[in-house]
């Protein structure tokens, strides 16, 4: 439970656009002794919390129920749940939206980012709650278009509701606050915070549905918190390659402006004619290819002529698309196709979609690609 010394303050009562603080009203006897006035400034780390619901922010009918549960639960909720932080840090939060993280669009990607963009000067770490589902995505989006410099900025969310036994949530809610606060975290960008693990968001996706060990952190597995420390096992680096997008947006912008592609998933029999009409239907194509970049011949051939950019992904959870595993044409020496090297479909898509937003060429996409080892 949030300490008795903690004082909540809000500015209006609307759950989605309400600014909550925490602030700290005991002071310790020896600075009330003291005799200047400015030692009775608090020297903790000052986070903000983001919330946009999740299943950290859900509750079931029953304590047995695992699934069918809906989001219910604000940020101020969640911090109820929790041991107390005040001697960790100081605490501002915000409730950014309340969804499951399937339906997070460029509307509500647009407010996280603004959310994180208007902290980084105020604040010595920004959490994220956020949906399983979905949150690879928004963290892989969050790193390629803020540079946060040192501030660390961590994503949490549960695979149990709130009201489940054993709930997660909490837990992970409180690791994430100590990994945000916790000095050691600076300089490593965006992390995920789940299941007692440190990951970099960049590379961490999520490889089962129901466990709550859920993510796989093969490239970006970085350290473990346990009983209250946070432990690395290197030294501050954030993703190579990682290429830093600067978003295009106006004054009076409401939205972030992406451009449309789509998701191909490759079997056997695949007809060619999915990929003529999703040229037609969008800016760009990923394919998530049936091994390091295989496709039927005919639908190599028609990739080959079509216009749009089509990245070549993978199905498998692991490996990579080389871009020497990419398809050429004897009669033409210039296409559209790109490797996407480590990166999977979903995150494959973002990239993209970031390159063409900002209008890069097709070389200018492919050195981008070149930095997580595809092109």
């Amino acid at each position: 439970m949030i300490s008795e010394s903690l004082q909540i303050k809000t500015i209006c009562s609307d759950a989605e656009n309400s600014v909550f603080t925490i602030e700290n009203t005991a002071l310790d006897t020896h600075l009330l002794d003291s005799a200047e006035p400015t030692s009775q400034h608090r020297t903790l780390p000052r986070i903000k919390i983001l919330g946009t619901g999740g299943t950290i922010a859900s509750k079931a009918a029953q304590a047995s129920q695992t699934a069918g549960y809906h989001v219910d639960l604000t940020i101020q909720d969640l911090l109820d749940s929790i041991p107390d932080i005040s001697r960790i840090c100081e605490i501002e939060y915000e409730q950014v939206c309340n969804v499951d993280s399937k339906d997070m669009d460029e509307e509500l990607l647009f407010k996280i980012y603004r959310g994180i963009s208007r902290s980084l000067q105020t604040f010595d770490g920004i959490v994220i709650t956020h949906g399983t589902d979905t949150l690879a995505e928004t963290a892989f989006f969050i790193e390629s278009t803020i540079d946060s410099g040192d501030l660390p900025i961590v994503f949490v969310g549960s695979m149990r509701p709130s009201t489940s036994v054993s709930a997660d949530g909490p837990m992970n809610l409180f690791q994430a606050i100590s990994i945000a606060a916790d000095p050691k975290s600076r300089g490593r960008g965006v992390l995920v915070s789940l299941n007692d693990q440190i990951s970099a968001g960049y590379y961490i996706t999520k490889t089962n549905a129901n466990s709550l060990d859920s993510f796989n952190v093969r490239q970006g597995y970085l350290g473990n918190f346990f009983n209250n420390e946070v432990h690395y096992y290197y030294p501050p680096v954030k993703p190579l390659g990682c290429h830093k997008f600067k978003l295009k947006l106006s004054s009076d912008s409401s939205t972030i402006q992406l451009a449309k592609v789509g998701i191909l998933y490759a079997y056997q029999t695949m007809d060619s004619m999915l990929v003529e009409f999703m040229s037609e239907q969008y800016d760009g194509i990923v394919i998530a290819t049936m091994g390091a970049g295989s496709l039927p011949s005919g639908v190599n051939d028609k990739c080959l002529d079509v216009q749009v950019p089509i990245v070549y992904s993978k199905r498998t959870m692991d490996g990579m698309v080389p871009s020497i595993n990419l398809p050429k044409s004897s009669s033409r020496t210039e296409n559209s196709i790109i490797a996407s090297g480590y990166l999977n479909p979903e995150k494959s898509r973002i990239l993209l979609q970031l390159c063409l937003a900002n209008h890069y060429t097709m070389e200018e996409i492919r050195f981008v690609f070149r930095g997580v080892y595809g092109g």
